[in-house]
């Protein structure tokens, strides 16, 4: 387990590492309601697709315990709490996969308000659980496709940081780097809000992984001159041919991957594929305040006036991807026909 949290549940309150301040400080919050949870998902104090089911799902247990001696409508109230949370990020799939969980429990509930909030906290404990044994299924199986001394680059932040705890493409590093496969990576530093630079770099030199940070426009470079053998990305939504929503910057990694012979990955939990979306032209992608790309902190970078397009994602498609790597095993092309298999017998 690593030595940070960047979720933790108290009980009553939901504590999480605000990541906006990383690598300066390690601030935690606490959040004692839906509408606060939404928020900090909405403002990036929590993110990363699994990170924000789980927040979101403890968001819903919190939503009951405000009921507690108050005279309201419940079902009323957790219509609301779960509208809000929905609204809080539209591209990872992981939210509505969670908040989906959490409703199942909810909706036609005719017990007493006691009894909801001890099932839908049993149910977020379950979730938190399944994410941090998850993330070491994935770990072990993507082991088997990193060579010794490896050369990797890896885009955005796909660790503890974006999880419970290990992380999806991160967590393959950790646990490659922890088999003693002498890997070094090269971190994109993921433009505009770096979080390869601040969150990655940062994780990665908790752990002791050997890293270099490099800006999104080298990764060309990167590839040509020192013999980058594989790409890890994570993701936010999945659609049912392979297409890969994840953080803006991810396609063109792809495409100059392909030019190179690189290998691309793809590293995310089952909770992350969404069949119900045909493909990558159907899934939304956020756009965010302007103000992320012409400012940088205090400093203005581009004038005022000058219109930002910002949009938070981009979406790869699946020609360029080699494999996808989930918990349940490494999935090849074609992948409208095999991502389905992967929920056969899910059951059993």
């Amino acid at each position: 387990m690593s030595t940070f949290r960047s979720i933790e549940w108290k009980g009553d309150k939901l504590v999480l590492l605000d990541q906006r301040f990383l690598p300066e400080k390690a601030d935690f919050k606490i959040y004692s309601t839906p509408d606060e949870v939404a928020e900090a998902i909405r403002d990036m104090v929590v993110r990363g697709a699994p990170a924000i089911g789980v927040a979101a799902a403890y968001g819903m247990v919190l939503a009951v315990k405000n009921m507690r001696n108050r005279e309201v409508d419940a079902s009323r109230e957790l219509e609301k709490a779960d509208a809000v949370l929905r609204a809080s990020r539209p591209t990872a799939v992981n939210l509505f996969w969670a908040l989906d969980r959490m409703k199942s429990i909810w909706k036609n509930f005719t017990g007493t308000l006691e009894e909801l909030e001890s099932l839908l906290e049993s149910e977020a404990q379950r979730i938190e659980a399944e994410d941090v044994e998850t993330n070491k299924r994935i770990g072990m199986n993507g082991l088997k496709i990193v060579p010794d001394n490896a050369k990797i680059i890896h885009h955005c932040n796909t660790g503890s940081l974006a999880t419970v705890d290990y992380g999806t493409a991160l967590g393959v590093i950790r646990i490659a780097h922890e088999a003693g496969k002498n890997i070094h990576v090269f971190l994109d530093e993921t433009r505009p809000r770096l979080q390869g630079a601040r969150l990655s770099a940062w994780e990665l030199k908790e752990l002791g992984i050997p890293h270099t940070v490099i800006v999104d426009g080298a990764s060309g470079l990167v590839m040509k001159k020192f013999g980058v053998d594989l790409v890890l990305v994570g993701a936010d939504r999945i659609a049912a041919n392979g297409d890969t929503a994840n953080k803006i910057g991810t396609y063109n990694l792809a495409i100059v991957a392909k030019y190179h012979g690189v290998p691309f990955y793809v590293v995310a939990p089952t909770s992350t594929i969404d069949l119900s979306t045909s493909d990558g032209d159907h899934i939304p992608i956020e756009e965010r305040n302007p103000e992320e790309v012409s400012r940088c902190g205090d400093k203005w970078v581009a004038p005022r006036e000058s219109p930002v397009y910002n949009p938070a994602f981009d979406v790869t498609p699946s020609e360029l991807i080699t494999a996808i790597i989930t918990e349940k095993g490494i999935v090849y092309p074609p992948y409208s026909e095999n991502l389905p298999k992967l929920f056969e017998n899910i059951d059993e």
